[in-house]
C-alpha cells in the first residue's frame, strides 16, 4: 500500500511540477520572442534616423562598405545584416545597400507611417521594414532586416531558456522521488508495527520516531490496541470465572441425577431431583450475573431517562416480600419521596435487587431490612441496611470482588452480587461505601449519586 501512495503522490507531484515548468517555459519563450523583437525594432529606428542624418558624400562613402548589423559575432551574411535604401523627395535613389530587395518607390508610403517590425514581401521573401520620411532633409529611409534573423535569434534564446530547465527536470524529478521515499518511510516501519501486532502483543506502538503528520493516527491506534487488550483479559476473566464457578454446581448437579438413576428409595430420588432443580437454579442465576458483569466491563450502553429511586424501590421490596416473609425478615421504605435522578432505569433495578436480596439471604429470622431514599443538596441517597450478623472491617474491603464471600458464612451465593452493585455505581458515576447496618449491626450499603445524574426540574 504504501509503495501504491508513493507512487501516485510522486506522478501527482511530477505531473503538478511539469504544468508549472511548460507554463514557464512558453511564457519564458514568449517573453524572449517578445524583447528581441523590440530590441529589433529600436536597432532598426535607431539605424533608419542615423541614416537620415547623414550626408550625401558619407552615404556613398557608406554603401561602398556596406551597412551591417552591430553585431558581435561579425557574421557577413546578407540574412543578419541591415540593409537600407535612401531616397530624395524625387524619389531618386541617393545610396542603397547591395543586394537590396527591388522595390518601386510607389511602394514607399507618402509619410512616416511604416512602423518597425513591418513585414514585406521582395524577391520571394520576407523582410521587417522600417519606413522614415522626414520633409525638413528632404528623404525618405527604408531599412530591410531579413525576418528569418529575427526568428533564429527568437529561437536562439529560447533554446538558452530551455536547456537549463529541460536539464533541470530530470535531476528534480529524481529529488522528489528520493524525498517522498524518505519522507514515507516511517510508514512502512509503522506498517510492520502493526502487522506484528495481534492477540498476544497488544503493546503500544513507539512514538519517538514517529511523524508529527501521523502521530494522531498512532495516538488512536495506541488506543485501541489498549481496548482490545482490556477487552481480551476481561473475555479470560469471564472465561476463566465461568469455567471455575460453574464447575461445582455441575458437579453436584452430576452427582445428584446419579444418586436418582440409582436408588430405588422414591423419597431419595425425589430430593435428589430437587437438589438437581435447585442445581440448575443456581447454575442459572450465576450465569446471567456472569452475564451482567461482562456487559457492565464492555460498557455496553443503556438508554437513560429520569427514574424515580423511591419508586424503584417500593417495587423491589414488593417483589422480594415473599422471600423475606418466608425467613421472617421485615422489608421497609423510609426517605423523601420523588427522589429522581436521570440513569438507565433497567440498571437501577438491578442494583436494588442485589441489594435487597443479599440482605434477606445474609440476614437472620426477625431482622429488619430497609431502603432509605433521601434528595440531599447536589446528590441523590439510596442507602439499603439491615440489622443482620454484618461483617468484619477486614471483609468490608473485599466486598466488591468478584466471587468473595464473607468469612463464616453459611448461605449459598455466587459471591457477585456486591461486585455488581460496585460496577453498576461506577457505570452511574456514584460513590459506594460500606458501613454498620441499624442500630450498629449488620451492614450499610450507601450509594450517593452526583448531580449530574439529576434532571432538570421545573
Amino acid at each position: 500500500m504504501t509503495g501504491s501512495i508513493r507512487q501516485r503522490l510522486m506522478l501527482l507531484v511530477l505531473a503538478s511540477v511539469s504544468v508549472v515548468w511548460v507554463a514557464a517555459l512558453v511564457s519564458s519563450y514568449r517573453q524572449a520572442v517578445h524583447e528581441v523583437s523590440e530590441w529589433d525594432d529600436a536597432r532598426i529606428d535607431q539605424a533608419a534616423r542615423t541614416l537620415m542624418l547623414v550626408n550625401t558624400n558619407d552615404l556613398a562613402a557608406l554603401t561602398e562598405d556596406g551597412a551591417h548589423s552591430s553585431d558581435d559575432d561579425g557574421d557577413d551574411d546578407l540574412s543578419s545584416r541591415l540593409l537600407y535604401e535612401v531616397r530624395d523627395v524625387e524619389g531618386r535613389v541617393l545610396a542603397a545597400s547591395p543586394g537590396l530587395p527591388p522595390a518601386n518607390a510607389a511602394d514607399l508610403p507618402s509619410s512616416q507611417g511604416a512602423a518597425a517590425g513591418s513585414v514585406a514581401k521582395y524577391d520571394a521573401r520576407k523582410w521587417n521594414t522600417y519606413v522614415l520620411h522626414d520633409a525638413a532633409y528632404g528623404r525618405s529611409v527604408r531599412v530591410f532586416e531579413r525576418s528569418d534573423s529575427r526568428a533564429d535569434l527568437g529561437t536562439g534564446v529560447a533554446r538558452r531558456i530551455a536547456k537549463p530547465l529541460a536539464y533541470a527536470l530530470p535531476a528534480l524529478a529524481f529529488l522528489i522521488w528520493v524525498g517522498i521515499g524518505s519522507s514515507l518511510a516511517p510508514l512502512k516501519t509503522l506498517s510492520r508495527a502493526i502487522g506484528a501486532r495481534n492477540a498476544g502483543n497488544l503493546d503500544p506502538i513507539d512514538m519517538r520516531r514517529t511523524p508529527a503528520e501521523v502521530s494522531p493516527l498512532v495516538d488512536a491506534l495506541n488506543v485501541l490496541f489498549s481496548r482490545l487488550r482490556g477487552s481480551l483479559d476481561r473475555e479470560r476473566a469471564f472465561t476463566a470465572d465461568a469455567a471455575h464457578e460453574l464447575k461445582s454446581p455441575l458437579a453436584a448437579i452430576k452427582v445428584q441425577a446419579q444418586v436418582a438413576l440409582t436408588t430405588r428409595d422414591l423419597a431419595k430420588q425425589r430430593l435428589a431431583m430437587q437438589r438437581v432443580v435447585e442445581g440448575v437454579d443456581r447454575s442459572t442465576h450465576l450465569a446471567d450475573q456472569l452475564l451482567l458483569l461482562a456487559r457492565l466491563d464492555e460498557g455496553v450502553p443503556s438508554p437513560a431517562s429520569g427514574v424515580e429511586l423511591d419508586t424503584i424501590a417500593r417495587e423491589c421490596i414488593a417483589a422480594h416480600q415473599s422471600n423475606a416473609s418466608s425467613k421472617g425478615i421485615a422489608l421497609a421504605l423510609n426517605g423523601d419521596a420523588h427522589v429522581t435522578m436521570r440513569a438507565p432505569p433497567a440498571l437501577v433495578r438491578i442494583l436494588l435487587d442485589n441489594l435487597v436480596d443479599n440482605a434477606i439471604k445474609y440476614g437472620e429470622t426477625g431482622c429488619r431490612v430497609e431502603v432509605v431514599t433521601q434528595r440531599t443538596s447536589g446528590t441523590a441517597l439510596l442507602l439499603v441496611r439491615d440489622s443482620g450478623p454484618g461483617v468484619t472491617e477486614q471483609d468490608r474491603l473485599r466486598l466488591s470482588d468478584r466471587f468473595f464471600r464473607a468469612g463464616g458464612s453459611r448461605q449459598s451465593g455466587t459471591g457477585l452480587g456486591l461486585s455488581i452493585v460496585a460496577r453498576i455505581v461506577a457505570r452511574l458515576d456514584g460513590h459506594l461505601t460500606y458501613s454498620s447496618g441499624i442500630d450498629g449491626r449488620g451492614l450499610g450499603v450507601e450509594i450517593r449519586f452526583p448531580a449530574t445524574q439529576f434532571p432538570s426540574l421545573p
